[in-house]
């Protein structure tokens, strides 16, 4: 008995298929007005499309101004997207948490939404167990005159009060950028 092409196709496509979205990313579309400027910037029409990658936060290694995708913690059937702000150790002034400044707790980040009122981020529901990270942001694929790559930037206005130690140290210690910002401080 032959197997035709299509299912022989089928058998060997779905299984890689699965596996590439599983593991390497897959494109979103992202609605709303939480991420404007940088996300859905036109008010008539706010949808874009980002490529999301499983495969850079596969070890939770995230850095600040990375924007993410995560499971809300207030509902953990909806995946929300965010600016990393602060990461462990970190000291936030928050915008109408209920404390003023919150040292981010070990294994959380801090996530906020670019559109600063206009987001329900983590100055309302706190700092951010890194488990909940499921990919990060790292292009805009849709619209093509929006074709762009997501910088990974904190805005000047929400950089953390004081800096805690990096998550992951590499062979050569802590990530140079947080040496230079240490040394500044």
């Amino acid at each position: 008995m032959r197997v035709p092409l299509f299912v022989k196709s089928l058998l060997l496509g779905v299984p890689i298929g699965v596996t590439f979205f599983d593991c390497v990313g897959y494109v979103a579309r992202v609605e709303g007005i939480s991420m404007q400027p940088v996300l859905n910037p036109d008010e008539s029409n706010t949808v874009d499309y980002v490529f999301l990658s499983r495969w850079a936060v596969r070890n939770l290694d995230v850095a600040r101004g990375d924007v993410i995708s995560l499971i809300s913690p207030k509902d953990p059937n909806q995946k929300i997207i965010k600016r990393v702000v602060g990461l462990q150790g970190d000291v936030i002034q928050t915008l109408g948490y209920k404390m003023q400044y919150v040292k981010v707790p070990e294994g959380h980040c801090w996530v906020e939404g670019d559109h600063t009122g206009n987001s329900l981020d983590s100055n309302t529901f706190g700092p951010v167990s890194l488990g909940l990270i499921t990919a990060q942001a790292t292009q805009i694929v849709w619209p093509p005159n929006r074709w762009q790559r997501l910088k990974s930037q904190v805005p000047q206005t929400r950089q953390p009060i004081s800096l805690g130690k990096s998550i992951h140290a590499n062979a050569n210690g802590p990530h140079p950028g947080l040496q230079a910002q240490e040394r500044k401080s």
